[in-house]
């Protein structure tokens, strides 16, 4: 047992030169759909994706906006390998229209990955927020990815393709946005799943998860404190007061405020998740101290990370 020990030590650094010594993907004749494209990651992968070669369906919930236009007009110079439309992916039918655009498209070698990327973020206390806005972000965040992907599975597991799931460190921890990090904990353990069982299909599973990219995105906009008193319920305003409601307002808006902008180190995960012929399970696109935090959360005792988390809360 201890002779092979070595031997397994070895083993993460060969399949790292396998990596790199295995030949990349083809990217041409091949199809992908990435939802949320109007901003943000989505928007910048719909280009890269293109730009590389691919066939690009790009969903954006408002395909008459700015970032639609902005991809419509790269599109008239792509041969019609870049294709905006209109998806919502709480919608069963922009969905299922999603699909029919797919295959009535199809390059001639097929459909090879499905990006699941759309999604909201906003912040609060657990009882700050309503059933109503709980469920808006499971429909979006968890219901909307699974809601696709469904869709989609017979074409991939027909051409052997790629699914990428956009996650977070905040899976693993919550400082602020709890909301947030419930769908994004959820969608881990659907891929946890999807991915054992694609495997014998040939089907990759990869997730994403970056550390604070808020300022490359506009998933999360600065934080009102004015506007999240006028939200509460009389219930709440009962319990806390103005002062606290803007210190924790302004907290939030200064980790946001140190955000990187550098919103292609992600998209450089992702294309290499679609890419790559071993591709990671995971891919976390953070910070050191965002990785200790994940680290410690995951190793450690839960009251070792509430201390920490509680630290950083009260200062």
């Amino acid at each position: 047992m201890w002779a092979a020990a070595p031997l397994l030590l070895l083993l993460p650094v060969l399949w790292r030169l396998w990596r790199r010594g295995a030949a990349p993907l083809e990217p041409a004749g091949r199809a992908v759909l990435i939802t949320g494209c109007d901003s943000g990651f989505g928007h910048l992968l719909a280009l890269r994706l293109h730009r590389l070669g691919f066939t690009v369906f790009a969903g954006c919930l408002c395909p008459g906006g700015e970032g639609a236009r902005r991809l419509q007009r790269e599109a008239a110079a792509g041969a019609g390998r870049l294709r905006v439309l209109r998806l919502d992916v709480t919608r069963a039918r922009d969905v299922l229209a999603a699909k029919e655009l797919v295959l009535s498209h199809l390059p001639e070698r097929g459909f090879w990955g499905l990006v699941n990327n759309a999604g909201i973020s906003t912040f609060g206390e657990t009882g700050w927020l309503s059933m109503e806005k709980y469920e808006k972000f499971a429909d979006v965040n968890l219901l909307g990815s699974i809601r696709t992907t469904l869709a989609f599975l017979p074409l991939l597991r027909k051409y052997k393709g790629r699914i990428v799931f956009m996650s977070s460190i905040i899976a693993y921890f919550s400082l602020g946005n709890g909301i947030y990090s419930m769908t994004k904990a959820a969608i881990e353990k659907f891929c946890d799943a999807l991915r054992l069982e694609m495997k014998k299909f040939g089907v990759r599973v990869c997730i994403i998860q970056p550390g604070n990219y808020a300022r490359s995105t506009k998933i999360q906009p600065p934080v009102s404190a004015e506007e999240i008193w006028n939200e509460l319920s009389e219930e709440e305003k009962a319990v806390y007061n103005k002062e606290y409601v803007q210190e924790r307002a302004n907290f939030f808006n200064s980790i946001l405020s140190e955000g990187s902008t550098n919103g292609n180190e992600v998209v450089d995960a992702m294309v290499d998740a679609l890419t790559s012929p071993a591709p990671k399970a995971r891919y976390m696109v953070a910070k050191l101290k965002e990785k200790a935090l994940v680290f410690v959360c995951a190793l450690f005792p839960t009251v070792v990370m509430d201390s920490i988390l509680s630290y950083a809360l009260s200062k």
